[in-house]
C-alpha cells in the first residue's frame, strides 16, 4: 500500500491505495464477469468530481456514490458535510473508502457492496447520487440510467463525471426516456504532467425534456 496526495483546489486529500493495481487482477474474477480492478486507480474524473463536491454545502444531506473505488469522491463529500454511503462491486474498494474518509475527515462513512444489475429492494432514495467514469462499457449506459431512476429522490440530483466514453451519449438518451432530465454538461479541463483530459460534469434530475436526441447531441459537443 502507498499514499498519494491529491490537490483539489485549495484543499487536498491523502489517498491510501494499492501500490500496483495490476497485481490485483484475478483470472477467476475476469472469467466470472470480466471484472477488472478499475477501483484501484485514481482516475481524472474522480478528481474533478471530488473538487466539484467540495464546493457544495452538504448540510447533512445524504449522498450515494456508485463505484466508489478508493473513496476519493466520498471523502470529499464527507468533507463538504454530506452523510455518505460509498458503494462498490469490490470488498477491498469499500474498505479503502472507509479508511480514506476516516483518515482525512475523522468521520465515518457507510459502505455497501452493490451490484448495479441486481439492486436490493432496500437501496432507498438519495438526495444526491454521484459517479465518476462509470460508462466505460456500452451496456452501462442503460444500467447506470436505471440505477439513477431507482435511487434519486424526487427533488434530488445526480452528478456524473465522464471523460468522453463511448457510452456517454447512449447514457443521456437512456436517462431521458426514463423521465430523467440531463442538463448541459460542464466541460472541465484536467491536466497532470503529460496527461490531459476534458471531463464532462452532468447534472441529472427527475423531469426530462422529451427530446432525447437533442440532449445527447449537447453532451457530444
Amino acid at each position: 500500500m502507498r499514499t498519494t496526495c491529491v490537490p483539489l483546489g485549495d484543499r487536498e486529500i491523502i489517498v491510501a491505495h494499492p501500490a500496483n493495481a495490476d497485481d490485483l487482477i484475478s483470472e477467476a474474477d475476469y472469467v466470472l464477469d470480466e471484472r477488472l480492478p478499475y477501483w484501484a486507480d485514481l482516475w481524472p474524473s474522480s478528481r474533478v468530481l471530488a473538487e466539484r463536491l467540495l464546493r457544495e454545502v452538504g448540510g447533512g444531506r445524504r449522498v450515494l456514490e456508485l463505484g466508489c473505488g478508493m473513496g476519493l469522491v466520498s471523502t470529499a463529500a464527507a468533507m463538504a458535510g454530506f452523510r455518505v454511503t460509498a458503494t462498490d462491486y469490490y470488498v477491498d474498494a469499500c474498505a479503502f473508502a472507509r479508511l480514506n474518509a476516516w483518515d482525512n475527515t475523522h468521520r465515518e462513512i457507510e459502505t455497501r457492496l452493490l451490484n448495479w444489475r441486481h439492486l436490493p429492494s432496500d437501496v432507498g432514495r438519495w438526495d444526491v447520487v454521484v459517479a465518476s467514469d462509470v460508462l466505460y462499457e456500452r451496456p452501462y449506459a442503460e444500467v447506470v440510467a436505471e440505477v439513477l431512476l431507482r435511487t434519486l429522490a424526487t427533488n434530488g440530483f445526480a452528478l456524473i463525471a465522464d471523460p468522453g466514453r463511448l457510452a456517454l451519449g447512449a447514457f443521456v438518451q437512456a436517462c431521458v426516456v426514463r423521465g430523467l432530465a440531463v442538463g448541459a454538461p460542464e466541460h472541465v479541463p484536467w491536466e497532470e504532467g503529460a496527461q490531459k483530459q476534458v471531463i464532462q460534469l452532468l447534472v441529472v434530475q427527475h423531469g426530462a425534456a422529451p427530446d432525447a436526441g437533442a440532449a445527447a447531441q449537447a453532451v457530444a459537443r
